[in-house]
Parts: C-alpha cells; sequence; structure tokens
C-alpha cells in the first residue's frame, strides 16, 4: 500500500516494554522531535505509570508530567488479563503479539481523525516487537525498525540459518562444538554461552530467546529503513554484514535531565549521589551498577561488598530494591559501618550524570549495550561482569577490541570473589592504559554524532525523508 502522508510528519514510536529498550528509543525520539517532527511515543499501560511514578518520585513537585518538544506519551493495554502473572514476560510477549495490532490500529484511527494535518505518516518498532510493520503498512505509515542492541548482536542473528545449515547450532541455539563462532576477524568470536539468545541456566527460556531472533530477518525485510544504535567507527566489520543498517549512536540524554520523557526510567533516580561526588577527588570513584535486569545471589552480594570494601577506593553503588534474587540486599554484618562516608548506595542513579562526572574512575557494569555506550561516551573505563545474551559479547568488545576494561573472572563455583573485585578494580587503577584507550573511543563517539560525523549524517538522512 502506498504510504498516506499528512501535511506535517507524525511519527508513533513503539518499545518493547522492557527499561533497556524504551530508553533509547525515547533517545532517539527526543532527537526527531528537536527536528520540528511530532512523536507520539506509545507504552503498555503498566510501564507508563511505572515511568510517571519514577519521574514524580525523581523530580518532586517539579515534575507534573507534561511534555513539549513535540513529544506525546500516550499508552496501550497489554492485553492481559487481572489473573495473569504481572511477571511472565513470556506470557506479556504473547498477549502483545496477539493485542496490540489491534490497539495500535485504533490509536492511529483516533490520532489520523482528530487532525488531518498530523496523520501518523511513519511507525517505528522495536525490533523484537516488528510484527507490529504490518500495522503500520495497513494503516499508510512507513514501517521502520529501531535496533537497540550492538551491529554484532544483530549480525549474528541474522546468520543463524547459516549457522543451523552448517552444523554449528542445535535446536535450543547452543553451540554444538565445543568451539568458538567468528564472523568476522574484525569481530570477536562468541564463545558457548555468549550468542545474543544464550541464557544456559534455562534451556527452555533459551529456546523461545532463539525462536524469536529467528523471526527478525522477516521484520527487517518488511522495514523501510533499519536503525542501529550503534556507531559505524565502533563497528564497522558488524556494520557491513547488515544490508541497509543505518547506525545513529551512540544515543545519548538531551539538556533537560529532569523531562519525563528524557529520562524514561522505570526507577525513581536518587540526585543525592551527584552531590556525593561533588566531594570526592577526580578519577577516584568505582561506579557500580547491573542495569535493570540482572540479579545477585546473597553470596555474591556479600562478595561484592566485601571487595569494594577492601579495594579501599570509593564507591557508588546501585543497588536496585530486587537485586539480592527479587529481594531487598542484606549486607554483610558491620559493612555500611565500615565504608562510611567511602561508600554511596543508591535504588537507581542519573547514570549518564554520574558517568560523565569528573570524580568517576571507571564502571563496574553487567555490560548492556545501552550502558556500555554511555561509557564509552564518556570515556569511562570498565569492569566487566555480564549477566547474560549479548552482555558477555560486549564484554569482549570491551576488553579484547577496544582494551578498556577488564573481566572479573568467575570461580569454579560461579562466584566472583572479593579477592578477584579488588584485584581487578586495582589493576584499572594502576594502569594508564585503560583509560588512554577510551579517551581515545570516547572521541570516535564524539566525532561521529557531531556535525559531519557518521552518525550525524546517516540521522539527518532519515530526518530529511520522513519530513518530506
Amino acid at each position: 500500500m502506498a504510504v498516506i502522508k499528512g501535511k506535517k510528519p507524525h511519527v508513533l514510536a513503539v518499545p518493547f516494554p522492557a527499561q533497556g529498550h524504551v530508553k533509547p528509543l525515547m533517545k532517539l525520539s527526543r532527537q526527531i522531535a528537536r527536528h520540528g517532527i511530532k512523536v507520539t511515543f506509545v507504552n503498555i499501560e503498566c510501564i507508563h505509570e511505572k515511568i510517571v511514578a519514577a519521574a514524580k518520585m525523581s523530580a518532586g513537585d517539579e515534575e507534573d508530567g507534561q511534555e513539549d518538544d513535540n513529544i506525546v506519551l500516550t499508552t496501550v493495554p497489554d492485553g492481559r488479563s487481572p489473573d495473569d502473572d504481572r511477571n511472565d514476560s513470556f506470557k506479556l510477549l504473547e498477549s502483545l503479539r496477539n493485542t496490540m495490532p489491534g490497539f495500535l490500529t485504533g490509536l492511529i484511527e483516533s490520532i489520523n481523525s482528530s487532525n488531518g494535518d498530523e496523520r501518523v505518516s511513519c511507525v517505528i518498532a522495536d525490533i523484537t516487537i516488528g510484527w507490529i510493520l504490518e500495522t503500520a503498512e495497513k494503516m499508510g505509515a512507513e514501517p521502520v525498525v529501531f535496533s537497540p542492541p550492538s551491529a554484532a548482536a544483530l549480525a549474528i542473528i541474522l546468520h543463524i540459518p547459516r549457522l543451523l545449515e552448517e552444523g554449528n547450532l542445535d535446536s535450543n541455539g547452543t553451540i554444538e562444538k565445543d568451539e568458538m563462532i567468528s564472523l568476522s576477524e574484525n569481530i570477536p568470536a562468541w564463545r558457548q554461552n555468549e550468542l545474543t539468545w544464550s541464557f544456559p541456566v534455562d534451556l527452555e527460556t533459551q529456546k523461545i530467546f532463539f525462536e524469536c531472533s529467528l523471526t527478525i530477518e522477516k521484520t527487517i525485510i518488511q522495514a523501510k529503513w533499519l536503525l542501529s544504535s550503534t556507531c559505524y567507527d565502533l563497528e564497522s566489520a558488524a556494520c557491513d554484514l547488515i544490508p541497509g543498517l543505518l547506525p545513529i549512536g551512540p544515543l545519548l540524554e538531551t539538556k533537560n535531565p529532569k523531562s519525563l520523557s528524557n529520562s524514561c526510567n522505570f526507577h525513581p533516580e536518587d540526585a543525592s549521589c551527584l552531590r556525593w561526588l561533588d566531594d570526592k577527588p577526580p578519577g577516584s570513584v568505582v561506579y557500580v551498577s547491573f542495569g535493570s535486569l540482572a540479579v545477585l545471589s546473597q553470596q555474591q552480594l556479600d562478595e561484592l561488598a566485601l571487595g569494594l570494601e577492601l579495594s579501599g577506593r570509593a564507591f557508588l553503588w546501585v543497588v536496585r530494591p530486587d537485586l539480592a534474587n527479587g529481594s531487598r540486599a542484606v549486607y554483610p554484618d558491620g559493612f555500611l559501618e565500615r565504608v562510611g562516608e567511602l561508600g554511596k548506595i543508591v535504588d537507581w542513579a542519573p547514570q549518564e550524570r554520574v558517568l560523565s562526572h569528573r570524580s568517576v574512575a571507571c564502571f563496574l557494569s553487567h555490560c548492556g549495550w545501552n550502558s556500555t555506550l554511555e561509557g564509552l561516551s564518556y570515556g569511562v573505563p570498565f569492569l566487566c561482569w555480564p549477566y547474560f545474551a549479548d552482555q558477555h559479547h560486549n564484554q569482549n568488545y570491551i576488553c579484547d577490541k577496544w582494551e578498556i576494561g577488564v573481566r572479573i573472572d568467575l570461580e569454579e563455583n560461579g562466584i566472583r570473589t572479593r579477592h578477584e573485585i579488588t584485584t581487578k578494580i586495582e589493576m584499572l587503577f594502576s594502569d594508564g592504559m585503560f583509560k588512554e584507550n577510551a579517551m581515545k573511543v570516547k572521541a570516535m563517539c564524539g566525532k561521529s554524532v557531531g556535525e559531519g560525523g557518521c552518525s550525524y549524517k546517516n540521522f539527518k538522512t532519515f530526518v530529511d525523508h520522513i519530513r518530506k
């Protein structure tokens, strides 16, 4: 069907309902909106409620949840019944697949009928819910895909048919032979359990991830544009493996960090950590955050706490209320009293403002792609602690290709010990190579998004197109 455009371009952006997907698509939406293009950002209702509540708790009475800059936040139901388990993400995905096309059709019809000059002309869908592109086309809107992970993560997914054919993978997506998978000499190889869909502790879950990955190729074929949250200079070899890929990253926050649509956090930010950082010497603080999904056993949490203490370094530690096996953290006896002002613990932090702070020396991270790009953009070396999926390959980029970080290795019992944690912290502080390399990567990222850079040009090409 031919694309029907109104007098003014109007973008509908639809993320997958997870923190690591909502935030980068919102950053992209903010950039589009700053070019005078209206964006309607569509969350499911329960996610929107989390974001609004978190923003109000972060900013107090100053935050009224109203938006400007051509961004409108709206919602659709998730289609689940009151009896459904709210923590079952696979049930949610199944429900969205069955109900979201109808809800989005109704939303687009409502928007188009309310203002004929601002009909929805483009739908940007997260790559994991690419099946909504059929709805976009039926409604006369141009279908666009946004891919939040690295180009390498997408490239390995697109190579699944070949890997199955050659016998490299079994039906669960596990590497069959005791070997590594390499797509290019300029991309770190994938070891067993490092694939984008890997979840070795639960092969049933991994199989679901794997089967979802198999649908992505069809999504890309349907899309008119494939936007990627990466930078060509960082991942040129991986980008070159994906025809039509348009790298537009790193996507960073706008200048208004208190804006509801700018943050899109599921947890309230504790800005007191910024004031705490102000009192610390330059390059002295270890920043620790595992993102929105990782969980630690009580034994592992104890080892991390004691490792931070034994290092003698100041640390800012993000401890979500559900970090310790889904529960509030319990710290080793006397830990909080012993570390005193040397340590600061918060439920959630304004991460980019933390990473850009002069006091932060390094980032102990789960190596999610969003966190990886943010650390790269601010020239911060990494202590790598991947949890699952693409995080292991991101670690390989960080340690082996860019050489801006070190791995915190597991013992045979699956625990990262206090001694290992302390040793790696000292290694990062004592070797200036990591910071030097990190600053080179920072400059590369800055050049790419700066005027005339590769990501800048790619984004401009896309914006110019949707304005026509």
